[in-house]
C-alpha cells in the first residue's frame, strides 16, 4: 500500500510563484524513500528553476511530517501539543527541545538540529486549535478535547470521526502554516529539492487498522491543501492599466479549508479491517457502499452523541454546569450556547438534545457613529446595549 505525503507549499515572493511538486512516502513496509519533488518559478508566463533548499529544511519538512505520520493511535497528533510552549520561551538552545510537549524522540532530535523551524510547527500547532474550535462551534462535539494535548480523551484516542479529522486538519495546517511563512519570509530556504535518502521506521505498537486510518486521513487533509489553491492576479501599468499581469497560486486561509474537511467529516464512511486475500485491507462495513476514496474520510468507531457528560468515551456533553443561576453573567467554558432561531446543528433542539434551555441577557459593546475625517482616518464610539441569549440546560 503506498500512501502519498506531498509537502506541497505554494509561494509567492518577489512576484513569483513557487511550486513543490508532490513526493511520496512509503508504507510501513518500505525503509526509505526519496521525493521526487522539483520546484519551479513561474513569473510573467515563464518557467526558471530555483535553487535548491538546504538539505537539512528539506529532511526537517519531510522528516516531522514522516514521523508525524508513521506512529500508531494517537501519537500522530500529540505534537499539537507544542501549542502549550509558553511565548516567553526562546528556542535558541538544544536542551530546549526537551521542553516541548507533544514530541517523540525522534522528533526531539529533529528539532535539535532545526531549532529555527520550531516556531513555525508550534504556530501549526496553535492554529489547528483556533481552527478546530471554530469550525465545531455550532456542533455539539465542539473540538474542547483537543486543548488537552498531547493527553487526549476516547474522542481523539480511538479511530473516531473526530480523530478522522483532526488529522487531517492537522496534515493540512502543518503544510499551510511553513507555506504562509515562506511567504513571509520567516523560513529560509524555502525551494524544494530532492530528500536525501533516511530511513523511517514504523513504531510496533498500536493498532495497524488505525494506522491505515490515520494515515489515509492525513493524506486527505493534504489532499484537500492542494485544491484548494487559487489562481490570484496583480495588475501593473500606468495609471491602474493592466498592461501587465503577475499571477501565481496561493493558499486558501486554513478556516476555508476546514469547513472543507468538515464536510468530509459529516460524510464519512465507516470502514473495518478485513482480510482480502493474504493481507487486510480497510473498506466499507457495508459491502454494497461503493470502495473507498481517496478524498473521503474514513473512520472506525462510531461515536456518543455527545449529548451527556462522559469521560469513558470522551465527551464533556452540552448540559450547562456553569452553576449560571448563581452567576450574574453564565457564559464559561463549559457553558453551551445555541441559537433560539437556528434550523442547523446550532439549534437549541439538536444542541440541547431536547432538554431544553436557559435565557439570560448579555451587554455587548460595539462601536458605533463612525465618522470618517478627510484625511484619512475614521473616528467612532462605543454604544452598549443588552442582548438575549440561551445556554443549554
Amino acid at each position: 500500500m503506498l500512501i502519498r505525503a506531498d509537502i506541497t507549499p505554494h509561494i509567492k515572493a518577489d512576484g513569483a510563484a513557487y511550486k513543490a511538486a508532490p513526493g511520496a512516502v512509503p508504507s510501513e513496509r518500505t525503509r526509505s524513500s526519496r521525493s521526487l519533488a522539483r520546484v519551479e518559478v513561474i513569473s510573467f508566463g515563464k518557467q526558471e528553476k530555483v535553487e535548491k533548499m538546504k538539505p537539512s529544511l528539506q529532511f526537517f519538512l519531510a522528516g516531522f511530517l514522516l514521523l508525524i505520520l508513521q506512529t500508531g493511535l494517537c501519537y500522530g497528533i500529540k505534537w499539537i501539543g507544542l501549542s502549550k510552549t509558553p511565548l516567553a520561551l526562546t528556542l535558541n538552545q538544544t536542551q530546549h527541545c526537551k521542553q516541548l510537549e507533544g514530541l517523540v524522540v525522534s522528533q526531539v532530535q529533529l528539532c535539535r538540529s532545526n531549532l529555527e523551524l520550531m516556531q513555525t510547527i508550534i504556530q501549526a500547532a496553535r492554529e489547528v486549535i483556533k481552527t478546530c474550535r471554530k469550525t465545531f462551534s455550532d456542533m455539539r462535539w465542539n473540538c474542547s478535547s483537543i486543548e488537552l494535548a498531547p493527553n487526549y480523551l476516547l474522542d481523539l484516542e480511538r479511530g473516531t470521526r473526530e480523530s478522522a479529522f483532526v488529522y487531517a486538519l492537522s496534515a493540512a495546517a502543518i503544510s499551510h502554516t511553513i507555506a504562509r511563512a515562506c511567504t513571509t519570509g520567516d523560513l529560509p530556504g524555502c525551494s524544494c529539492g530532492p530528500i536525501p535518502d533516511a530511513p523511517m521506521k514504523m513504531k510496533k505498537s498500536g493498532s495497524q487498522a488505525n494506522k491505515l486510518m490515520h494515515l489515509h486521513n492525513s493524506e486527505v487533509g493534504r489532499q484537500v491543501l492542494k485544491a484548494s489553491l487559487e489562481m490570484k492576479c496583480k495588475c501593473h501599468g500606468v495609471s491602474g492599466s493592466c498592461s501587465i499581469k503577475t499571477c501565481w497560486k496561493g493558499l486558501q486561509e486554513l478556516q476555508d479549508i476546514a469547513l472543507d474537511l468538515k464536510n468530509k467529516y459529516l460524510s464519512a464512511t465507516k470502514v473495518v479491517h478485513r482480510p482480502m486475500g493474504t493481507r487486510k485491507y480497510l473498506v466499507p462495513k457495508d459491502i454494497d457502499i461503493r470502495p473507498v476514496k481517496e478524498t473521503e474520510l474514513i473512520y472506525l468507531q462510531s461515536s456518543p452523541d455527545f449529548c451527556m457528560k462522559n469521560e469513558k468515551v470522551g465527551s464533556h456533553g452540552t448540559q450547562d454546569r456553569s452553576g449560571w443561576r448563581e452567576r450574574e453573567n453564565p457564559r464559561s467554558q463549559y457553558s453551551r450556547q445555541c441559537n433560539k432561531t437556528s434550523n442547523g446543528s446550532d439549534s437549541c433542539d439538536l444542541m440541547c438534545c431536547g432538554r431544553g434551555y436557559n435565557p439570560y441577557m448579555d451587554k455587548v459593546v460595539e462601536r458605533c457613529h463612525c465618522k470618517y475625517h478627510w484625511c484619512c482616518y475614521v473616528t467612532c464610539k462605543k454604544c452598549e446595549r443588552t442582548v438575549e441569549r440561551y445556554v443549554c440546560k
